[in-house]
């Protein structure tokens, strides 16, 4: 080959890499997973991925039971969840265990202040997926709420309260909420009191459910080694013994706090734990990915956040600091947080307001921002590795009635996030003299305390 023509093939081969780079460059960032969505016949909301690598079944159902709908009887909804596998249908709880124990299966129930869940993974082999979606159906559709059962897991819940009150990190939870969203739902402890666990009856679990476990109050997501006949199949089994119903009603908007306050609670430790904050956002806020970001450098990025360098690395005053959003269905708490010295409580409170404000005031470097975007975007698809992250996501996607696309455009939005957006959404969003601050310490070591 003469030395033209070797020049010809060297910028074809040159060419061709370029086509490939722009080709490349022009694909989407991240594709998710393919969500499939329908409504049973009777309502319930259904979304499904298909996943035949491996030959199992995760099936996540949600509901609009969470402790917001306690009401006047605080600790209803948990009590309620709780319940749920103490015995259902034609067995009790011994007899559901070993169920699906019996054919590799596994299932659980819970709930948070927004919702209450019902789960099973199983096999897709027949005897076991059957064995699986029968317990589950009973667990949600045919609850027994025996009086023996109520009554045994409602001292456990007392007993757990009681551990509680000993417990700092639980008092400067339980307090930051209670100050937070005083006047609204979300401001109760999801296990309630001991007082309004005594006066609860085994008929307000029976009312709980008749009200809240229907199925236009439910989406069922299922990810697995399943096709859509079949995950219809699943849907339908699920939700056909349950009664048509009402959507749970909106929640009350959450205000946020006229002043700012700060509260010493006095705890026998030789640690003060420290919660600051404010009513933050709602899921599909449209700033929500603005201050995901942002938080990921303020206190949410672990050992390279600001928080972190500026309290733990320059001045050893706390071996953990954070901050994060916590999104629900009405505005969820924006939390600072430390555990330190009770000596030094003061000063980590100073540094920690004062980065806050800095940050406000600033906004992110650009540095700062791209190793924030190459963490959360590099890290991302590790958070739907499995059949069980994405079924979560599903069950989210579908309670909060975010758009179907989440997955596939997060990268997307996550990667055109500029500083001065953030720093403006910070600006916006945060009033740093109306925090709540709570700390739980010895107030006698306390300066100030």
């Amino acid at each position: 080959m003469d030395i033209n023509n070797r020049r010809d093939a060297v910028v074809r081969i040159w060419v061709s890499a370029v086509f490939v780079v722009v080709l490349l460059c022009s694909l989407p960032l991240f594709a998710g997973p393919k969500i499939q969505s329908w409504e049973t016949a009777n309502g319930a909301r259904v979304l499904f991925v298909p996943a035949p690598e491996l030959p199992m079944v995760d099936v996540r159902m949600v509901f609009d039971a969470g402790s917001a709908r306690d009401g006047d009887k605080p600790g209803l909804a948990q009590l309620t969840a709780a319940l749920l596998r103490q015995g259902a249908g034609d067995w009790d709880a011994d007899q559901l265990a070993e169920r699906t124990e019996g054919v590799g299966a596994s299932f659980g129930t819970g709930s948070a202040r927004d919702m209450a869940w019902a789960t099973v993974r199983s096999l897709t082999e027949p005897k076991a997926l059957n064995t699986a979606l029968e317990t589950l159906t009973a667990v949600v559709t045919s609850p027994r709420f025996e009086e023996a059962d109520f009554n045994r897991v409602r001292e456990a819940t007392q007993v757990g309260l009681r551990q509680n009150e000993e417990n700092p990190s639980a008092v400067v939870s339980k307090a930051f909420f209670t100050s937070v969203f005083a006047g609204h739902p979300y401001a109760s402890h999801p296990a309630g009191t001991q007082e309004s666990l005594s006066a609860m009856v085994r008929n307000d679990l029976i009312q709980m459910h008749k009200t809240y476990y229907v199925a236009r109050n439910a989406v069922v997501a299922i990810v697995g080694a399943v096709d859509r006949k079949q995950a219809e199949k699943i849907a339908t089994q699920l939700t056909a013994g349950l009664a048509k119903g009402q959507r749970a009603p909106a929640l009350p908007e959450v205000a946020l706090v006229a002043k700012g306050t700060t509260e010493q609670i006095n705890f026998p430790s030789s640690q003060s734990h420290i919660r600051m904050g404010q009513p933050g956002i709602r899921r599909g806020d449209p700033d929500y990915y603005l201050l995901y970001v942002g938080n990921h450098i303020l206190g949410g990025g672990g050992f390279v956040s600001l928080l972190t360098n500026e309290v733990r690395e320059k001045r050893g005053l706390s071996y953990s600091v954070y901050s994060y959003f916590n999104p629900m269905r009405q505005a969820g708490p924006f939390i600072m947080g430390a555990q330190t010295k009770n000596v030094q409580a003061q000063e980590a409170l100073t540094v920690m307001r004062k980065t806050l404000q800095d940050f406000i005031e600033n906004g992110p470097t650009q540095e700062q921002l791209t190793a924030s975007k190459q963490n959360i975007t590099g890290g991302f698809p590790l958070r739907i590795a499995s059949n069980k992250d994405i079924v979560g996501y599903l069950a989210m996607l579908g309670f909060y009635g975010l758009p179907l696309d989440y997955l596939d455009t997060f990268v997307g939005k996550i990667e055109a996030i500029t500083a001065e957006q953030i720093k403006d959404a910070f600006q916006r969003r945060l009033q740093p003299d109306r925090f709540v601050t709570i700390v739980v310490g010895n107030s006698e070591v306390v300066p100030g305390g």
